[in-house]
């Protein structure tokens, strides 16, 4: 029998808009970073060996914390289909969709998230989709609808990696609802880590059994990007993203986060000499007036 929920809260703490902030940096510029590293590491080695080194740092974190590392009894199927969806699913889709598509375009189609998220949260979680998630739905992803069709020749021209990024989307959406469908009562440090390592063994695992490397040969940006991706795209995103979901329900996170690939469009422009069009600063506005929608606490009445 399922048991009734309260209404959840609409709004984002203080600290969680700053993780939001920190948090849409860190993930926008990783998008054209993420293409940079693919140019000499291989891509299943690169995302097996970064997640692997960002859970080191994230159970040393979870151990000088003193939190408990103990997965609670009879969670373990719960935490590997997390792990699934969050690590396999998503980075493996999106770092082969991000080499066929340019980067910030790669992002937009990944961050179509909220719109699983939010299909998946009124079936499984009962969150009810209010008149305002449902306009700043509408704003956010019509922002990048501009941005898509900007790009729809091009789109069109590349079709596997559209769905790529599109099945990464399913899969982030999927790994948020079943955390939120019943949280694990750990700490996030520790969570996070265990999903990355669960999830990062078997993709690195698989990288080097199909590909091969010469650290030696990797010149220096690349190697900037390895790392900026194992301390700043792994070990302190996903410490902040599992932090965010924690704190707000699974459809207000998802709008959230919409800043994202905003931020990977302009990054995209900033490093990879994209040219920006109208279409670029429209979807600005729309996604972040989606935000603000989101955001903004409600009033009461009195």
């Amino acid at each position: 029998m399922r048991h009734s929920r309260p209404m959840p809260s609409t709004t984002i703490p203080r600290v969680g808009l700053v993780l939001l902030g920190l948090l849409s940096l860190g993930w926008g510029f990783n998008w054209p970073i993420m293409k940079v590293v693919i140019t000499e590491i291989p891509r299943w080695i690169f995302r097996g060996d970064s997640i692997l080194l960002a859970s080191l740092g994230l159970f040393a974190i979870a151990l000088i914390s003193g939190q408990s590392l103990k997965v609670p009894k009879g969670r373990w199927r719960q935490l590997l289909a997390m792990a699934g969806c969050n690590i396999v699913g998503w980075n493996m889709f999106a770092i082969y969709g991000v080499s066929l598509l340019p980067s910030g375009r790669a992002a937009i189609l990944g961050y179509t998230m909220p719109i699983w998220s939010a299909l998946l949260s009124v079936w499984l979680l009962d969150e009810p989709l209010t008149r305002r998630r449902l306009i700043g739905l509408a704003l956010g992803m019509g922002g990048m609808a501009l941005l898509i069709g900007a790009e729809f020749e091009q789109l069109r021209s590349a079709p596997i990696g559209v769905m790529l990024m599109l099945c990464a989307a399913i899969f982030w959406a999927g790994g948020l609802v079943i955390y939120k469908r019943d949280p694990l009562p750990m700490p996030i440090s520790s969570l996070t880590a265990w999903q990355a390592l669960l999830g990062g063994i078997p993709i690195a695992l698989s990288g080097h059994a199909l590909e091969s490397v010469d650290w030696g040969q990797v010149s220096f940006w690349p190697m900037f990007g390895f790392w900026y991706n194992v301390f700043i795209g792994l070990l302190f995103c996903y410490w902040a993203w599992n932090k965010l979901v924690q704190m707000v329900p699974a459809a207000v996170s998802s709008l959230g986060a919409l800043i994202v690939p905003v931020v990977g469009v302009f990054s995209g422009m900033l490093f990879l000499d994209e040219v920006p069009r109208w279409q670029d600063f429209a979807a600005l506005v729309l996604v972040l007036t989606a935000i603000g929608t989101t955001l903004l606490p409600t009033r009461r009445a009195v």
